[in-house]
């Protein structure tokens, strides 16, 4: 009988631990044998990290609540967890990895699921490296406990100031005015600046209603300290006294220990994994450590996201122990909230923005159109603007965006399937969708946004 093949997988999150279960269960039903060891420098393994800000709202009780599967959860699956260990190098030659403390871990196949940790300028840390008492990044569970922390000893009307409004950045602006403490967002564009202009315009809107100040076009310079902690924060033109600092400007993968090994890197550090997950011979990779392929262009683009971690994490470990799924892109397609007292927003996106609608040689057409989230005399219609954009010639649906109250957010999905077959605006315009009073219109608004469209082609 042949010997067991070893796998070492480095990274214990979502695509980690997806990879390692699907291997397991893959090789099981083929006959075959594996020896599964999974490496993380962390604490803490198959956690939400996008359920971290409604944590520090008070939506979660518990930062083990966020826990899909414990450490001990997976050994009991079979596999050789070993957390608070952190890889520093690789020999793709010899395939073995070095960790922190020296030792050599030998493998048949490496898979690489180490993330993206967030990003942390130089102007939140102190000269040792760490960042200053009040100041940091919302991004893992022992970051989400030190919010809470942070939070409950806060004085009553202490400011929070938020750097970045992207996703995180306004999720946890929410949390914060709904923990009762003044806001400040700071951005060097927009609010969602993924969003085209007049949809931002929208979130930028809601935020300020809300009575949080957003400063658009702020590049953080620097921040004011007292015995190693935060009082206030400097940016180009201005400068807010501050007792707590998110920074959320991004992530970065988690990529340095392959630097010379023969395995291709982007400019940002990322990998790009086929459609099984292979990025060399033996070498595979899943995560946010990877770009992914944007279907409708062709595109790689780097979108750290729990679906995509999950999904490319399944299709990885099936093809790693013989089987045959593939992750087969994405059509860039996303979602998240802004609400507190009167504001309610849910902010949707999925497919190319003009400008990259343009740049992969599109002619685009593009309208906003506005309406109600149900019929007008029902009490659950609140305001929805949908943006819709297709291509002049082609007809095909190049992208959509919506910005609305409670029950806007998900009509994404319809669009979205529409880019995921490659369909028409006349295909989102005339799809059977759902109606009842409380849920549509009777020419569901999305529908008539998409008609729109069709109508100027």
């Amino acid at each position: 009988m042949s010997p067991a093949k070893r796998v070492v997988i480095i990274g214990a999150d979502a695509a980690g631990m997806s990879a390692a279960h699907q291997a397991l269960r893959t090789a099981k039903r083929g006959g075959r044998e594996l020896e599964v060891t999974v490496l993380d420098r962390g604490t803490h393994t198959s956690y939400s990290a996008c359920g971290i800000p409604y944590w520090m709202a008070g939506d979660v009780d518990s930062g083990d609540d966020l826990v899909a599967r414990t450490a001990d959860q997976h050994r009991a699956a079979g596999i050789d967890l070993r957390m608070g260990t952190e890889v520093v190098a690789a020999d793709l030659a010899a395939r073995t990895v070095t960790t922190a403390a020296g030792e050599i871990v030998g493998y048949d196949e490496l898979v690489v699921a180490t993330g993206a940790p967030a990003v942390v300028p130089d102007w939140a840390l102190r000269p040792d490296g760490t960042t200053y008492d009040g100041v940091g990044a919302v991004k893992t569970l022992d970051d989400g406990a030190t919010w809470l922390e942070q939070f409950a000893s806060a004085d009553e009307g202490a400011h929070v100031v938020v750097v970045g409004a992207g996703y995180v950045g306004v999720e946890v602006a929410e949390a914060a005015l709904r923990r009762g403490f003044g806001v400040t967002v700071l951005t060097r564009t927009r609010g969602m600046a993924m969003l085209e202009d007049e949809m931002s315009d929208l979130v930028n809107a809601g935020l300020r209603d809300a009575g949080a100040e957003l400063v658009l076009g702020a590049e953080v310079t620097g921040l004011d300290t007292e015995d190693g902690r935060v009082t206030g924060v400097q940016w180009d033109g201005g400068n807010r006294e501050a007792d707590l600092v998110v920074v959320a400007i991004g992530v970065r993968p988690a990529t340095e220990f392959l630097r010379g090994t023969g395995v291709e890197l982007t400019d940002g550090g990322a990998l790009r994994p086929d459609p099984h997950g292979r990025v060399a011979d033996h070498v595979w990779s899943a995560g946010d450590c990877c770009e992914v392929r944007r279907r409708i262009d062709g595109a790689w683009v780097f979108r750290p996201l729990g679906t995509y971690a999950n999904k490319h994490g399944r299709a990885l470990g099936d093809s790693l122990a013989g089987g045959s799924l593939t992750f087969d892109g994405m059509v860039d397609t996303s979602i998240t909230r802004f609400s507190y007292g009167e504001v309610n927003l849910e902010i949707a996106r999925t497919g190319l923005s003009r400008k990259e609608a343009e740049a992969a040689g599109n002619d685009p057409v593009a309208l906003v159109t506005e309406g109600s989230t149900a019929s007008g005399y029902m009490p659950e219609a609140e305001p929805i603007a949908l943006w819709v954009m297709a291509d002049r010639a082609t007809r095909r649906l190049l992208g959509v965006q919506v910005v609305g109250g409670r029950g806007a957010g998900k009509r994404i999905d319809a669009a979205a399937a529409v880019l995921w077959a490659e369909g028409t605006v006349d295909d989102l315009a005339w799809m059977d969708l759902a109606y009842a009073p409380p849920f549509a219109t009777a020419w569901e608004i999305l529908q008539v946004a998409a008609r729109r469209v069709a109508e100027r082609l």
